[in-house]
């Protein structure tokens, strides 16, 4: 008879990552943390992040004990914290329950842990081993990081397309390019991201809700991108706006000057009527040419200059805690997005549609680059099927 196998700290942090899984879309801008306690090679108990402000892994796991932990192992796929924020520090209570070693999936870039944990765990006599699927338990929290590392959010670029690249017919109708199970999974992207972010023309001429449609999910912050402020009082991201948050991104001189030459409100009412709806408005200026960082040969056109600074919207928008967006723009937008370098993931769905049209709108437009050597490129590729369509997914390159 064959005799089960011994499991490997692997096992106990495989099953720390599907815990920690549980956490999506409920933790943000905290870590998805999953943690494991074994005794005697035996597991007993399991616990991870719930929401954010609830007790971390560790501590759940800790609480949820079906004997003493004593002498236990415990395995966890962040470093424990070590500071006192919504919540007390789980080296606290790993020292408390004479938790005799630890196993470290990988540090966290927070600078109030980056290794103080492990440290303090080890001045208190336990013993601590890192790197258990370091590269599996960094790409669970890929936003996480970022945010962390480069103090903006975390931007996924996703759109929908035909065979022949095209996000719309010539007419401008596009409902639907994929199936359902596609748009399904949209959905649970939706609940992973912290923040949508649209451009006015998809507003203008779609009028979307952009919001999470999939069962116990959350709602992302709706971010608009809309320079002279043209967004109509009755779409649906307006009238909602106080039950999900909504913020709207504008350049005040052009918004002023479209409401000047309009002839109807002006644009002090506008921007008074918006935030009765419960309407954030953000300022945000032009990205100006000396400002332009040219990563690749991408051609100029005046159209680039009159566009806002996205760089200086997602400062702005870190600021307020969110970490991560799905930027469902147009072709304007992501041309813009991608052309400064704002871009760290892609979700290309593909429909087996032909729908041709020399007009007919590309999900990624602007000026183009010049030569195919300078394309951007995308890094650990993944491929789903969905129904018949297939989405592309990856990391941008650098």
């Amino acid at each position: 008879m064959q005799q089960n196998k011994k499991k490997v700290p692997e096992d106990y942090m495989r099953q720390a990552l599907e815990l920690a899984k549980q956490g999506e879309g409920k933790v943000s801008p905290n870590p998805m943390v999953g943690c494991v306690v074994v005794k005697d090679e035996r597991v007993i108990a399991t616990g991870f992040h719930e929401k954010y402000g609830g007790f971390h892994a560790e501590r759940n796991a800790l609480l949820n004990c079906t004997e003493d932990p004593q002498g236990a192992e415990l395995y966890v796929n962040l470093e424990p914290c070590c500071h006192y924020g919504k919540t007390p520090p789980c080296t606290e209570i790993i020292i408390e329950k004479k938790i005799k070693k630890v196993y470290v999936g990988c540090l966290d870039s927070n600078p109030k842990v980056a290794g103080q944990g492990i440290q303090i765990l080890r001045e208190h006599g336990i013993s601590v081993e890192t790197g258990i699927l370091e590269e599996e338990c960094r790409a669970l929290n890929e936003v996480f990081f970022y945010y962390m590392e480069h103090k903006q959010p975390f931007v996924a670029m996703k759109y929908a397309m035909t065979l022949d690249g095209k996000i719309a017919c010539e007419t401008g109708d596009s409902k639907w390019v994929t199936g359902e199970e596609a748009r399904a999974y949209v959905q649970c992207l939706r609940n992973r991201y912290r923040g949508i972010m649209a451009g006015i023309g998809t507003i203008l001429e779609d009028d979307p809700m952009l919001n999470c449609r999939m069962e116990g999910g959350r709602n992302p912050a709706r971010i608009i991108c809309d320079s002279k402020l043209r967004i109509p009082l009755d779409s649906q991201v307006v009238k909602t706006a106080s039950q999900i948050e909504t913020i709207v991104a504008f350049h005040p001189k052009e918004a002023e000057r479209y409401r000047a030459n309009a002839g109807a409100e002006t644009f002090e009412e506008v921007k008074r009527k918006l935030e009765q709806q419960g309407i954030i408005l953000l300022e945000i200026p032009f990205k100006q040419p000396e400002d332009m960082e040219q990563p690749v040969n991408i051609a100029q056109s005046s159209e680039n200059f009159q566009r806002l600074d996205l760089s200086r919207l997602l400062q702005k928008l870190a600021e307020r805690g969110i970490d991560s967006i799905l930027l469902e723009g147009g072709g304007t937008l992501n041309a813009s997005a991608l052309q400064e370098r704002l871009i760290q993931r892609v979700y290309a769905f593909v429909a087996p549609k032909l729908v041709a049209g020399a007009k007919a709108k590309s999900p990624v437009e602007g000026s183009g680059i010049l030569f195919m050597r300078d394309a951007v490129t995308l890094q650990d590729i993944e491929v789903m099927r969905f129904g018949e369509d297939l989405c592309m997914m990856g990391r941008v390159r650098r």
